[in-house]
């Protein structure tokens, strides 16, 4: 079964579930300051499992575009990938248990095929003292799936003691509980979270991983020897914690998420997670262009990272993030750039990165239309990064010759200035200073390498805490200031100005828009004006769920294409009602104020250049005198 067809039959098993299917958001977060990237299926879900009312229902479901800037160093090994897609559904306040266990259970088992004697399960173990009981709910409504098809599924208590003697497996909050700060001891008063239940499969104890992997405890599902993959993770949203102690929500509600890569390992019973259907082709075009093979144990490792670095720089390229020095475009330059060395080992010169992206673009272009849309752009971007790093390397090269001939060696910081500021492979450094008789201080390298790397984890994947700078009152505030100033822009420059990005934070807002040429004073001044002439009007700030046409016959702002393809409704923001000229009217998904008076005073900071074509403006707002 191919990973699209996975994906199909997911979300039709939802739809038919009363569920509603909404697409995938961009990999760059809307209106959400804490990452860089959208790291998974819930991210862009957080404001409605907090209570905003989705404009679809209470029952939603996705396929959700994922990406973690974390896991580059990982990628190598049979499991780890910076690009994924993570399947979803909700209930926000309708379903729970009793209904996702037994769903889950009939995906896997008769949707899919998958053998439920290789299936294993988890569950919170509870934390007596802050009164939140084991979850016994779940263990009963699991043993009920595996007994109807006659398999015992016996509890186990102390995973790591007792190992592989049950089906069901208890685990403390560490891997089984979630909230947006962690723990249960970590929330704050007044946040909810509840546990979570895991679902495995097992590859088999007859491939040796566990005795391979050197670990000395027994084998359990959470284990880290490669023997089982989690395929799914249902979390339960049911408490709510107060002063040292827990109660139960209201408002219960359900997130689950499941990686598709790692479903369609499992229906391959392979723990490679390269031989799955989408990497068939890339794996193809590599060897016609290295003539190495996958199979090959000295090759594989840089297989993976051409295969996982080439599709997530699709991906990301796609939707518009194109390789630079900072922010998204850094990770993006950097994955390239891993790719294009990793290339080199394998004996492929140049001109390469471009060819194995057309394979992924042909091989999603029916899931992801705008991959094929944007098939001239993305190899644009591919065929220049790749033309300017061959440069990087030579004058890295240059570099180390200066370095060696001043020093006489090259020391751990010079490698990885090499390594950093050139994109110099390490193995290369060290191959040309074993030529000079020299050897790299590895030690030194490691130490500013694993800055680096925190570096890049701290400053790209932030722990996600979800929402709009977790939805205070500060940032609703600048987040409709934002609607306000898109159509300030709109009126004073022309109808050609188009939103391109934003970023709010409790201090101020950032607004990137198409205009082709520096602001004047003038023209600053009475875009300020018109937002303050309005926010002094008092309008009020109205939702209104509707079908994507009707917005676009009420004229509504928004990006009319692939991101609002397949869904029945959205949100319309309306500033201002019949009693006024309607100001602003805009498709949106995030927390607002109620009213323009909420907002102060507007004032203007500085308008820039963001990219070409492209101005960015950031603005504060001030008590009003």
């Amino acid at each position: 079964m191919t990973i699209h067809e996975i994906r199909q039959k997911y979300l039709d098993f939802f739809v038919s579930k009363g569920h509603a299917r909404i697409p995938s958001a961009d990999l760059i977060p809307e209106n959400d300051p804490s990452t860089l990237f959208t790291g998974s299926g819930m991210q862009p879900m957080v404001p409605y499992l907090l209570g905003q009312a989705h404009p679809l229902g209470n029952r939603i479901c996705d396929s959700q575009k994922c990406f973690r800037a974390q896991d580059i160093e990982e990628v190598g090994d049979r499991s780890h990938t910076t690009f994924f897609e993570m399947l979803g559904n909700w209930s926000l306040g309708d379903y729970f248990k009793v209904e996702q266990i037994p769903w889950m259970f009939e995906f896997l088992t008769k949707e899919l095929g998958l053998d439920a004697r290789r299936l294993y399960v988890t569950v919170y173990k509870g934390n007596q003292e802050l009164g939140i009981e084991q979850d016994q709910e779940s263990i009963k409504l699991w043993q009920e799936q595996f007994s109807s098809i006659g398999i015992e599924s016996n509890v186990v208590q102390d995973p790591i003691k007792e190992g592989m003697k049950g089906r069901i497996f208890v685990y403390d909050e560490g891997k089984n509980w979630w909230s947006r700060s962690g723990v249960p001891a970590k929330m704050p008063v007044g946040e909810p979270g509840g546990p979570d239940s895991e679902m495995f499969w097992d590859f088999g104890e007859d491939l040796g991983l566990h005795d391979a992997s050197g670990i000395k405890t027994e084998c359990h599902p959470n284990c880290d020897c490669g023997r089982f993959v989690e395929i799914g993770n249902n979390v339960f949203m049911q408490y709510i914690k107060f002063d040292q102690r827990f109660e139960q929500l209201p408002q219960k509600n359900v997130d689950f998420g499941g990686g598709l890569e790692r479903i369609a390992a499992a229906l391959n019973d392979d723990p490679d997670m390269f031989k799955i259907n989408v990497f068939n082709g890339g794996i193809k075009k590599i060897e016609e262009l290295s003539g190495a093979s996958y199979d090959d144990q000295e090759s594989v490792y840089a297989f993976r990272v051409l295969l996982d670095h080439i599709r997530a720089t699709t991906f990301l390229i796609g939707d518009g993030i194109v390789p630079a020095n900072k922010d998204q475009g850094y990770f993006v330059r950097r994955l390239l750039r891993r790719a294009i060395r990793y290339g080199k080992n394998l004996g492929i010169e140049s001109g390469f990165t471009d060819q194995v992206a057309n394979v992924f673009i042909d091989e999603y272009k029916n899931a992801y239309p705008n991959l094929h849309l944007k098939r001239d752009f993305i190899i644009k971007e591919f065929k220049a990064e790749e033309e300017k790093f061959i440069k990087t390397l030579e004058k890295g090269e240059r570099k180390f010759n200066k370095t060696f001939d001043k020093n006489g060696k090259i020391d751990g910081d010079d490698a990885f200035e090499l390594y950093s500021s050139y994109g110099f492979p390490l193995e290369l450094i060290e191959e040309m200073a074993q030529e000079r008789g020299q050897t790299i201080d590895r030690e030194k390298f490691e130490k500013e390498f694993e800055k680096h790397k925190e570096l890049s984890r701290s400053g790209s994947e932030q722990k996600f805490k979800g929402g709009l700078a977790e939805s205070s009152e500060e940032t609703k505030k600048l987040h409709t200031a934002t609607h306000l100033l898109h159509q300030a822009l709109r009126n004073v420059l022309g109808h050609h100005v188009e939103q391109k990005g934003s970023n709010i934070t409790a201090e101020r807002l950032r607004f990137d828009f198409v205009h082709p040429e520096k602001m004047t004073d003038e023209e600053l001044h009475k875009v300020e004006d018109l937002v303050n002439e309005q926010i002094k009007k008092s309008l009020p700030v109205i939702c209104e769920p509707m079908s994507v046409e009707q917005a676009r016959e009420k004229g509504a702002i928004g990006l009319f294409g692939d991101k609002y393809k397949g869904l029945e409704k959205v949100n319309v923001y309306s500033i201002g009602d019949d009693s006024y000229e309607i100001f602003s009217k805009e498709i949106c998904g995030g927390p607002h104020a109620e009213n323009t008076v909420e907002l102060g005073h507007f004032r203007i900071l500085k308008e820039e250049a963001s990219s070409a074509g492209v101005r960015r403006i950031k603005a504060i707002l001030e008590k009003s005198a």
